[in-house]
């Protein structure tokens, strides 16, 4: 057996305890306090298995960022990992049945930031020569647009040779990402006038109407042929039945797979207007992340980790993904990046989400021969 598989083999048991450890410590994207706890959760495996901890980036409003060092080199490498889940506290429970391991945030992504921190152990325990820095950075607010740590990345990648995205591969296929869609997001909020609904109706401008007409036409704008879509996710407004709404507002969330959709539906946006008489619209948000193309230079880190994989008796394969990462950034910047090298499972934002046992040790065998192999 491969010296790495075997060892990743060997740690497997250990490797699970480690991502239940960090899965325990909840961490919803929006809640400071318990994203820092979970931060502490990673330190805490740092120091437990290299003897240092990684530098903390504090943020205000945001949970903070750890930015960890391992190798010495010339060379630059960026590992990006995030542990901000779209779960509140107590919604998913944990467990492990039938061979996988359930939980909120195991797929997406703490089982791939556990895989990353065995990926370098190994090579400290095995004395794997890492002739490259390896900077591995978890943020804590990639589900909501890494608004706090997307210069963070940018500033990272900026003098990296490449970057490794620990987010889940592809499910099913196991493929890795090398192409994902851009995304946007948007809020309508809608003002009409209020009025007493049976007394005066014919005064009244009735926001939810307009709101309604709003998801009718922004849902038409959807395109499977031009690989864009537009989701009316959210809906708020109303109050007593007994009066004209006045006020109402929905949130939509958008996916392209070239600029120039990109910047048609920001057009489409801004010149948003109403179909009701009365009614205002106002209309914020924007561009999250740009599409996530590959480049000739990422193509060859594709055919290098293809190399690795046979390697390991794997057969890998790549594809495009709907859903964005923080390789988006990386990936408009020109650096070449390969996304999806993190734990293997199904259920991405489902309640169902878990990791396949079985394919930990030799997902995390791939990420640590990568890191010594490009």
């Amino acid at each position: 057996m491969d010296q790495i598989k075997a060892y990743m083999t060997k740690h497997h048991q250990d490797i699970m305890e480690d991502m239940k450890y960090i899965v325990e410590s909840e961490s919803p994207s929006h809640d400071k306090a318990l994203l820092d706890v979970c931060g502490q959760r990673i330190q805490d495996l740092l120091e437990r298995h290299f003897g240092y901890r990684a530098m903390l980036i504090e943020e205000k409003e945001h949970g903070n960022h750890l930015r960890f060092e391992y190798g010495e080199g010339k060379e630059k490498l960026l590992i990006l990992s995030h542990f901000d889940t779209v779960w509140d506290k107590g919604e998913l429970p944990i467990k492990e049945e039938g061979g996988k391991i359930f939980g909120p945030g195991i797929l997406d992504m703490k089982g791939g930031l556990v895989q990353a921190i065995w990926s370098m152990k190994a090579c400290k325990d095995l004395g794997l020569h890492v002739n490259k820095r390896i900077v591995f950075l978890c943020t804590s607010d990639e589900e909501i647009g890494s608004p706090s740590s997307q210069a963070l990345i940018e500033q990272e990648a900026k003098d990296s040779f490449c970057v490794l995205v620990t987010e889940p591969p592809v499910a099913g296929s196991g493929a890795l990402k090398t192409e994902r869609k851009g995304s946007a997001r948007y809020y309508v909020d809608v003002t009409g006038k209020a009025a007493h609904s049976g007394n005066h109706h014919e005064d009244g401008v009735n926001a939810i109407k307009e709101v309604a007409e709003q998801i009718l036409y922004l849902e038409s704008l959807t395109d499977y042929d031009k690989g864009t879509t537009v989701n009316v996710g959210s809906v708020e407004g109303g109050g007593p039945l007994n009066v004209v709404a006045d006020a109402a507002s929905i949130g939509v969330d958008v996916r392209m797979e070239t600029e120039e959709e990109q910047d048609r539906i920001e057009h489409i946006m801004e010149e948003l207007e109403p179909h009701t008489e009365g009614a205002k619209i106002k209309v914020h948000g924007g561009v999250m992340r740009p599409p996530m193309h590959k480049n000739e230079r990422t193509e060859k880190l594709f055919t290098k980790a293809k190399e690795v994989a046979q390697e390991l008796n794997m057969e890998l394969k790549e594809e495009s993904a709907g859903g964005g990462s923080d390789g988006n950034f990386t990936a408009a910047m020109g650096v070449p990046t390969l996304d999806g090298l993190g734990a293997a499972g199904e259920g991405i934002h489902a309640r169902d989400e878990h990791i396949l046992i079985d394919d930990i040790p030799e997902r995390t065998a791939l990420l640590c021969k990568l890191l010594y192999s490009v």
